[in-house]
Parts: C-alpha cells; sequence; structure tokens
C-alpha cells in the first residue's frame, strides 16, 4: 500500500490566530508530504510494503530507522490533523471528558498534565494522551514515536 498525503479537513488558515496559516502549509506540504515520500520510498521491497500504517507501527522494533522515523512522522501528523479543529476547544463532555475528570479531577488539571508532557520532553517530540492499563495517563515520546510503537 502506498501511503498518501491526507487532505487536511480544513484550510490551512482555519486554526488562526492559535497556528498561522504559515506554519500549517509547512507541516502539512512540507515535513507531512516529506514523512509520506520518505516512507514509502524505505517501504519498497519490503515484507510491510502493503501493510497499514498500524500494523507497521506495532512492529517497528526490527525495521530499519528511516521506516520508523516516517512512519511514526507520517502517522502523528495524520492523527494531529483530525484532532485539531476550527470549531474545538472547551472542556469535553463526553466519555473521554468524565473518564479525563474522574482521574485528575477537572480538564483544567489534565490540560496541566499534557502541556507540562510536552514542555519537559526534551528536543523534539509528542505529548499523548494514552490508555495504560484500562487507566488514562499522559505519556510523551520523543522525535515521531507514538504509543502504538512497543515499548512507548
Amino acid at each position: 500500500m502506498a501511503f498518501a498525503l491526507p487532505s487536511l479537513p480544513y484550510a490551512y488558515d482555519a486554526l488562526e490566530p492559535h497556528i498561522d496559516a504559515r506554519t500549517m502549509e509547512i507541516h502539512h506540504s512540507k515535513h507531512h508530504q516529506g514523512y509520506t515520500t520518505n516512507l514509502n520510498n524505505a517501504l519498497a521491497g519490503t515484507s510491510f510494503e502493503n501493510a497499514s500504517i498500524e500494523e507497521i507501527l506495532v512492529k517497528i522494533d526490527g525495521l530499519s530507522p528511516a521506516i520508523r522515523n516516517n512512519g511514526g512522522g507520517f502517522y502523528n501528523h495524520s492523527l494531529f490533523w483530525q484532532v485539531m479543529s476550527p470549531s474545538g476547544g472547551g472542556t469535553p463532555t463526553n466519555e473521554v471528558g468524565r473518564a479525563i475528570a474522574l482521574k485528575w479531577g477537572d480538564f483544567d488539571a489534565f490540560k496541566q498534565a499534557f502541556s507540562t508532557a510536552a514542555a519537559t520532553r526534551f528536543g523534539s517530540g509528542w505529548a499523548w494522551l494514552c490508555v495504560v492499563n484500562g487507566n488514562l495517563e499522559v505519556c510523551s515520546s520523543a522525535n515521531q514515536d507514538n504509543p502504538l510503537m512497543p515499548g512507548i
């Protein structure tokens, strides 16, 4: 399966003033496109050439650094575009919101824990809301690693 750069579900300027249009354009058309192209090149001729990105990431140990880095970058950015929204924000009131309130007391405390995980990640990386052994946890990963990868 050759991976393709997903279209954004909104315009580059839709997240302003929080993220400016030029930053969105660079991250989508340059960074994410680069991860996509490089992932396809790294997978060519391997047994993972037709696998889904999730199948690749859960079996990442033993695969080349090019597959790890570009596969992670492809997946992470694909998810990022989907969870960002021009009409987003506010305290969630669904099942996730209730689980966050049970774990951290309120959404503001969760945001603080999430922001701390992101800000204290040395170098580049990501902050995540994860389910670990049935419990919500704030996690972080270096570079383009993510929680689908073993040991993260």
